[in-house]
């Protein structure tokens, strides 16, 4: 089955949640991923976007749904309308619905899939060679509370 052949509305071990924004789902531990989120906040001005650290229980109960490892976060989680992005398309809708100039990022769709994915694992796998990793999930102001998933 492919990750995207059901969706998560219908799936009973999947807590209900208000997904009426775009939500991304994250590892908080990672000082790399923690990065994006924090850079995310600062560029969305239309705040479109959710955020949920994939160690919190609805994140954990997505990354099962989606057949992923819970405890090795391969990807982040981009949700949109009911539909879960993975990987460089993940990353590249995520970036690209920051506005202008974050939105010319879609020249990278010109790169052939498998070859971004792969780009996008390479730094998925070492994520925590490069930045490190938090003591504790990232735990936002009380400014960016708001924008947070439990």
């Amino acid at each position: 089955m492919r990750r995207n052949d059901y969706s998560y509305r219908s799936d009973a071990a999947v807590p209900t949640f208000p997904d009426d924004k775009p939500l991304i789902i994250f590892d908080g531990e990672c000082v790399f991923c923690s990065g994006w989120v924090k850079f995310a906040l600062k560029h969305d001005k239309a705040g479109r976007y959710r955020f949920l650290s994939a160690q919190s229980p609805l994140g954990t109960a997505l990354y099962r749904h989606y057949g992923l490892d819970e405890r090795d976060y391969e990807t982040n989680i981009l949700i949109e309308d009911g539909r879960a992005h993975f990987k460089s398309e993940g990353s590249i809708r995520m970036i690209a619905r920051l506005g202008f100039p974050w939105s010319l990022v879609i020249i990278l769709y010109i790169l052939p899939r498998p070859f971004a994915d792969r780009l996008y694992e390479f730094v998925a796998r070492n994520r925590l060679k490069i930045a490190g990793r938090r003591t504790t999930c990232y735990v936002p102001t009380p400014e960016e509370r708001s924008r947070f998933l439990a």
